[in-house]
């Protein structure tokens, strides 16, 4: 399997429900570095995975809806946790959605896989992958 990853990041706040979570519980802010990784079985015409400079333009925008965001103000996320793990298959979706649109072009109509990873620090991690 062949894979192109590019990497962003964004910065929001949120609060968790449960006594799971401790102090988290309360606003806190979490700045998230994630990888985004496009796989396939064999390479396009052009002998790419997928185009990077648009990939990679499709991931900043991807995280921009979510970029200097309380999480707890958005609709879209009312009654879940949004935890690294949910935010990891959110944003999966999210560029899967925009893969499924053309909006990578023809050349990503090869695409398997998407692996999304969201860094919470150096030593903490959560993924998500999907097919497309």
């Amino acid at each position: 399997m062949f894979s192109v990853n590019v990497r962003d990041h964004f910065m929001i706040a949120h609060s968790f429900r449960g006594e799971a979570f401790g102090p988290a519980q309360q606003l806190h802010g979490a700045t998230y570095v994630v990888d985004a990784t496009f796989q396939r079985a064999e390479l396009d015409a052009n002998g790419m995975v997928v185009d990077i400079a648009r990939a990679t333009d499709l991931l900043r925008g991807t995280l921009g809806a979510l970029n200097l965001r309380n999480l707890d103000d958005e609709p879209a996320f009312a009654g879940h946790n949004t935890t690294t793990e949910f935010l990891a298959r959110h944003v999966a979706d999210r560029l899967a959605d925009a893969v499924r649109a053309g909006q990578l072009g023809d050349g990503a109509q090869g695409l398997e896989r998407i692996r999304v990873t969201l860094h919470e620090s150096h030593v903490a991690w959560a993924a998500y992958e999907r097919p497309l």
